[in-house]
């Protein structure tokens, strides 16, 4: 079950956000190979973020899935996540870092 974790620092209220929500999913289900009825996005606006010392638009993302994440997977997401917060928030590509963690891989069965 992926879940997209989107904070920025732009303020949302008057943007119709609906189309990341959208796009993000299929884009997420697609790359990853799971049904869009597990993938859960979550976008949070105005908050205090800098990058680069200056309040630009800039966000961050943190996904996490259970398995499916390979490197190409890693670099596909990034990819398309950041083309979809600039086409539909103007975020620019290089003021967007996604964080990609495969949680299967700390799975550590000697904890149980």
């Amino acid at each position: 079950m992926p879940c997209l974790y989107i904070s920025t620092n732009l303020n949302l209220d008057e943007i119709d956000i609906e189309p990341v929500f959208s796009e993000a999913t299929v884009a997420i289900a697609r790359i990853i190979g799971r049904p869009e009825k597990f993938v859960m996005v979550i976008l949070k606006g105005s908050l205090q973020l800098t990058f680069g010392k200056n309040k630009e638009p800039a966000a961050f993302g943190d996904l996490i899935s259970m398995g499916g994440i390979t490197r190409e997977v890693k670099r596909n997401l990034i990819a398309t996540i950041g083309t979809i917060l600039e086409s539909k928030l103007s975020i620019p590509k290089e003021r967007f870092i996604l964080n990609v963690t495969d949680t299967t891989l700390s799975y550590n069965k000697s904890n149980l």
